[in-house]
């Protein structure tokens, strides 16, 4: 993830775990990051959790701060910038 630009091409180009990360965000998590990474340090510490990714804990995590750090600093909401989802593709315009 590249930090400049505006928030919609920034949206634009995040990699597909970025993507899903902040559709996760959104879906399961109420728009919140905290309780997304609460989860993802729960399925790491081998405590219950609601959702599998299935990349590495800590890459998820540094996204997420990235992601996160992107939205405070500019003030946006990164999901609501993302290209509709197709519904048999999620994520993907």
């Amino acid at each position: 993830m590249v930090d400049s630009g505006a928030p919609k091409e920034l949206a634009a180009g995040l990699d597909e775990a970025e993507r899903l990360l902040l559709l996760l965000r959104e879906e399961l998590y109420g728009g919140s990051w905290s309780e997304l990474l609460e989860d993802l340090r729960a399925r790491q510490a081998h405590r219950p959790y609601i959702f599998k990714l299935a990349s590495n804990i800590r890459e998820d995590i540094a996204r997420i701060e990235r992601l996160q750090e992107y939205e405070r600093r500019h003030g946006v909401d990164l999901a609501a910038c993302l290209p509709p989802a197709s519904p048999t593709h999620p994520g993907q315009a």
